[in-house]
């Protein structure tokens, strides 16, 4: 891929046996592939994990929006604890401050 900035690309997914269909740019499929594959577990069972965790929230987002929040999140601090740093609290528990 020569640049990040491509539109959307739907693929279908199961969920709890259920197929439904996910709308996201090639970086974040890329990036939901290699995270599955580093937790040794399918696509499919990696995005039913986020949208169990989605449900759950006060202010469930679309699955979307969720794997992109999802991916953002664990990434960063997976990738902070690998290089030895410490990763920034409002990562690490999930909460932002707002301004």
């Amino acid at each position: 891929m020569t640049t990040p900035y491509h539109p959307p690309r739907k693929y279908s997914v199961r969920i709890d046996g259920h197929r439904t269909s996910v709308s996201l740019e090639p970086i974040f499929w890329d990036l939901l592939r290699s995270a599955a594959a580093r937790r040794g577990v399918a696509v499919n069972t990696l995005v039913a994990t986020i949208d169990a965790e989605r449900i759950r929230s006060e202010t469930p987002p679309g699955l979307a929006g969720a794997i992109r929040v999802w991916l953002a999140s664990h990434e960063m601090v997976s990738r902070h604890e690998m290089s030895g740093g410490i990763a920034p609290a409002a990562l690490s528990n999930g909460v932002a401050e707002e301004a």
